[in-house]
């Protein structure tokens, strides 16, 4: 999925002083349990280790979420804790994207 999203990507020069930092696209997630959909513009490749969401939008959209086990502390980069919180839950989600379908679980940051 990752390569059909990178082939539909316009990129600038890289010799250019000018790179692009962020690369936003736009996707159609459904929930699993009633086939609810919402679209948004997601950050392609943040550097983060996994696929997170904030809390504060799972809760507007109603996801049905998963209590783990054991939570999770987030650090940043720079080694200092995440000040978003910990991932407590998770979520199964379809994502699509220009016809495509990829069932995910995604961590759910904050609280």
């Amino acid at each position: 999925m990752l390569s059909i999203i990178m082939e539909n990507i316009s990129c600038c020069n890289l010799n250019n002083r000018n790179m692009l930092r962020e690369v936003m696209v736009k996707i159609r997630l459904e929930r699993i349990d009633t086939q609810r959909s919402v679209i948004v513009e997601a950050l392609l490749d943040s550097r983060a280790a996994g696929l997170v969401m904030s809390s504060k939008f799972t809760r507007k959209e109603r996801f049905k979420l998963k209590k783990i086990e054991k939570p999770i502390y987030v650090r940043n980069v720079n080694v200092f804790f995440n000040k978003k919180g910990l991932i407590e839950y998770t979520m199964k989600i379809n994502i699509y994207y220009q016809g495509y379908r990829k069932k995910m679980e995604i961590d759910v940051i904050g609280s």
